[in-house]
């Protein structure tokens, strides 16, 4: 039976991304009872990789996302290197959409299709995240987001710890971010932002 997450968990990376994700998804707990979402810019073919030794070094199920598959509690997807990835929720399950849109800042996947996606989504509680890397990506969508749900959780990591301190920056000047934190303090952040909703 697939169970539908209360909460939604957007998270984008570039530069410095893999090691800051393995890092994330290992401060999660083996019960974590929400699905995330993952845009980490990487071309065609790497992104399969990353998402089988992130599998295997956390507790939660860490996957490349397949178009058109149901997102499940207690598993990351990882968006595939040259698509885009969008959610939706049709007809009551939250539904993984991958495309071949345009580039975004150059790139695909991009956060800010991800992160404007989840601004469609009701009856869901949504957390992003902005993890190190280069450029702009995310801010955008940030906006887009918060625009739509106010009560969206915005992380951003501190520049005490990103390889390169773009994409949070960005996401920073929006005035948007809630928390800036260590990537160290982040996957216990979102843990405690995830079970407070339960609570």
């Amino acid at each position: 039976m697939k169970r539908t997450p209360d909460t939604i968990v957007g998270i984008g990376a570039s530069t410095g991304g893999p090691k800051a994700l393995k890092q994330v998804l290992a401060d999660l707990p083996d019960d974590f009872s929400a699905a995330i979402l993952i845009v980490q810019h990487m071309p065609a073919g790497f992104t399969r990789s990353l998402a089988k030794r992130l599998d295997q070094a956390v507790n939660i199920r860490v996957k490349e996302a397949t178009h058109g598959e149901i997102i499940e509690h207690h598993t990351a997807y990882l968006a595939p290197g040259d698509y885009h990835m969008k959610v939706e929720n049709p007809g009551g399950n939250y539904t993984i959409q991958l495309t071949k849109e345009k580039q975004i800042h150059g790139q695909r996947p991009s956060v800010d299709v991800l992160f404007e996606s989840m601004a469609y989504l009701q009856d869901v509680h949504k957390i992003v995240v902005v993890l190190t890397g280069m450029g702009a990506d995310g801010a955008e969508g940030l906006k887009f987001l918060k625009t739509y749900h106010k009560d969206a959780a915005v992380i951003a990591e501190s520049e005490q710890t990103s390889v390169v301190y773009g994409m949070p920056k960005a996401a920073v000047e929006t005035s948007l971010v809630n928390q800036s934190a260590p990537v160290q303090k982040i996957g216990s952040m979102i843990n405690t932002l995830v079970t407070m909703r339960h609570r």
